[in-house]
């Protein structure tokens, strides 16, 4: 049984990024959460969280100091936390950011695997090699948001199969899995392909 949380604050902010799109947000922080972490969650978008037979468009993003703050082109963080919410908007839904760098490990943790990375391993040997879990995220404080914020029933705005099973086991029904774009470089195309190849992400990955 996923362990209750509550709301403990929520505040109106309006977003704009950098290529000019701005939409406002309603920011909810928590109490409760299992792991202590300042998750955070956005609603956006007008429509009301219950709509289309009961079920909202989540975006579950996992914090990227590196790709979502400074725009680094390692990664497809960035890009892809630009399209959700500007999906999320267009449906009504919610965003949760999720304070899990590095899949779980940590900023300073990540850039030493950045390091490893560099000397030929892939993001997840990199991990292993630093002696962490090739993939750390938990989603119960996911869980534990939606569930304060009266969500049950969602579709999953992601390519990562593992976060619907996860969601599925600690009670919020997934009815769909909804791809993002593929936000493919010359930089994060090797990146892209681990995540197909030792996470079977649904990227179809064109060649460049």
């Amino acid at each position: 049984m996923t362990p209750p949380a509550r709301i403990r604050t929520q505040v109106a902010i309006p977003l704009r990024f950098g290529d000019g799109y701005a939409t406002s947000a309603r920011a909810f922080t928590f109490e409760g959460l299992v792991d202590g972490g300042e998750h955070l969650a956005l609603r956006l978008g007008e429509r009301r969280l219950h709509t289309q037979p009961g079920t909202t468009l989540v975006r579950v993003h996992s914090e990227c100091l590196t790709g979502d703050v400074l725009g680094s082109d390692r990664c497809d963080c960035g890009p892809q936390l630009r399209e959700s919410v500007e999906r999320v908007a267009a449906a009504g839904g919610l965003l949760l950011y999720l304070r899990q760098e590095g899949r779980g490990i940590g900023l300073y943790a990540k850039l030493d695997a950045y390091a490893l990375q560099d000397d030929g391993l892939d993001t997840y040997d990199a991990n292993l090699a630093l002696g962490y879990g090739a993939d750390e995220r938990d989603y119960t404080v996911a869980a534990q948001m939606l569930l304060a914020l009266g969500v049950d029933r969602v579709a999953l705005l992601t390519n990562n199969p593992d976060k619907g099973h996860q969601l599925e086991r600690l009670g919020i029904e997934v009815s769909a899995l909804v791809p993002t774009g593929v936000h493919l470089t010359e930089t994060n195309a090797a990146y892209l392909a681990t995540k197909v190849r030792r996470q079977a992400h649904t990227l179809e990955l064109p060649a460049i």
